[in-house]
């Protein structure tokens, strides 16, 4: 029998009632004091490093109204309802620091958890109860309906569609939402606070589009009384977050002694952005590190370009490279070169000034924060879902840079890098099919995934783009990657561009 084995034979299970057998940090309130009034939809690894942490400190400064409930709306999110129903909602965090040394602590703020496939109504029961004030979503990028492209709401996911069209119980996020406040209105209840945590711009702005949009095609009325009286503050959310695996739950039975189905492990940095517009109220976020501003978009700018657009351009040049986790492509000289490029030559001229913040600073410790061997993150897990993750993270750059003729050689190879790694045809995407049939066209029709119009829009007629592109692309598929990598990055750091 291994250690690991033996390890997690002995652990004990993680539940309400064994919380004190446990070596590490726990809730040191009273759980069953706690209400729920916040409700958060797609409780994932990011939520519950990010959001569930904030209010955990909340809970322990005595604002025990301020609980989460935790919203599952996929077939999917089965596995994650098994845990949290078994666990009494609890689960081990453990923060990985820079130098590798670790903090673990459970976290104890989703007090309740319901899974709309197995029982809609007792979801739109927790989202129409008096008690429920804010709404937080994590639905992913894509999750929301509002094309890139245009800015209208124009969904395509099934979910969506078939609300849009049908009667009876809701299956989306937009038709719960849109039923519930429905119902809220309907009783005399005050709407709740809509707050998106995902990777958008304006992400508070994209919500209410969506919501507004998907409310106007079922109930006018109800949409003009969204309009007018639900708040949808934006926020811009970072920690860096792998997805929990089999060796995430050995590695917590065996280091700390406890049986958990669904630890999470993250980077030590933490930071949460957040538009302080709240008329149903909120906790004393400041007083647990939140950032409550008139304005989150400097702060999201930041982000969106320099940290969620870096891995895409790591990613798919490192994975060309043969590499698998993060830290060893954002370590390797040529890529990191890319890197620095990248951030402070095509990303940081988009920026406005950011309060508070020295963007050199905020490159260097980035840099580091990529590098950290001890976060255990994949750039597998950064490229899933790239036709959503391009448009909002790295298009908009390269959107800049060409308008002000600066340089683009570096976004320009992100885009001949996916085109090569598209063609090895394992690809997570929900546009797969029309990606992979746009690649194999190249052959013929060079730049044709550029003309690919649902992802670049109108980029496909730039031709200062097409000739980089194409030029990279054949480079790639001719040279070794990192060659390749090396070269943009230099030319881009001596400031020559074609």
């Amino acid at each position: 029998m291994s250690e690991t084995t033996q390890a997690t034979d002995r652990a004990p299970g993680l539940r309400q009632d064994t919380l004190g057998a446990l070596g590490v940090d726990v809730p040191p309130y009273d759980r069953a004091a706690v209400t729920a009034s916040v409700v958060h939809v797609g409780v994932g690894g990011f939520h519950r490093a990010h959001q569930a942490v904030y209010l955990d400190e909340v809970l322990r400064r005595g604002e025990l109204e301020w609980g989460i409930c935790g919203v599952g709306l996929l077939p999917g999110d089965a596995d994650v309802r098994d845990a949290a129903l078994a666990q009494d909602g609890l689960y081990v965090l453990v923060a990985a620091r820079p130098d590798g040394s670790e903090e673990a602590r459970v976290v104890g703020s989703i007090v309740d958890y319901r899974f709309g496939p197995g029982d809609p109504e007792r979801v739109l029961e927790v989202l129409t109860a008096p008690t429920t004030r804010i709404v937080t979503l994590t639905v992913t990028e894509g999750g929301y309906g509002v094309s890139d492209v245009t800015g209208r709401f124009e969904p395509e996911d099934e979910l969506t569609l078939a609300d849009l069209e049908g009667e009876g119980a809701p299956r989306s996020v937009l038709g719960y939402l849109t039923e519930a406040l429905r119902r809220r209105r309907e009783r005399g209840l005050v709407p709740f606070t809509v707050v998106s945590c995902d990777n958008i711009r304006s992400n508070g702005t994209v919500a209410r589009t969506a919501l507004t949009s998907f409310a106007r095609v079922r109930d006018p009325e109800l949409a003009d009384w969204i309009e007018e009286h639900v708040a949808f503050p934006s926020s811009m959310v970072d920690r860096i977050t792998p997805v929990t695996t089999a060796e995430t739950r050995e590695a917590v039975a065996t280091a700390y002694g406890v049986l958990d189905r669904w630890p999470v492990r993250s980077e030590s940095y933490l930071q949460w952005v957040l538009e302080d517009h709240f008329p149903a109220g909120r906790p004393d976020l400041a007083a647990v590190g939140v950032q409550l501003v008139d304005d989150v978009e400097p702060y999201e700018l930041m982000k969106l370009h320099l940290l969620n657009a870096s891995h895409q351009v790591m990613s798919y040049v490192g994975l060309l490279a043969g590499y698998t986790w993060v830290h060893e492509a954002a370590r390797d000289d040529a890529i990191r070169a890319l890197l620095s490029a990248y951030m402070r030559h095509e990303a940081m001229p988009t920026l406005r000034p950011v309060p508070g913040i020295d963007l050199d600073a905020y490159c260097d410790q980035l840099l580091e924060r990529f590098g950290s061997e001890a976060v255990r993150d994949t750039l597998e897990r950064q490229v899933v879902d790239a036709s959503d993750r391009l448009p909002k993270f790295v298009l908009p750059v390269l959107r800049e840079r060409l308008r002000s003729g600066g340089s683009a050689e570096c976004c320009a190879l992100v885009l001949a890098a996916w085109s090569r790694y598209l063609e090895a045809g394992e690809v997570r995407d929900a546009r797969s099919a029309e990606l992979l049939e746009a690649v194999r066209r190249e052959a013929d029709e060079p730049g044709a995934l550029l003309r690919y119009t649902p992802v670049f829009g109108d980029l496909g007629a730039d031709e200062r783009l097409v000739r980089s592109y194409t030029r990279l692309r054949a480079e790639l598929a001719s040279r070794p990657t990192l060659a390749v990598v090396a070269d943009v990055a230099a030319a881009t750091l001596r400031g020559e561009h074609p």
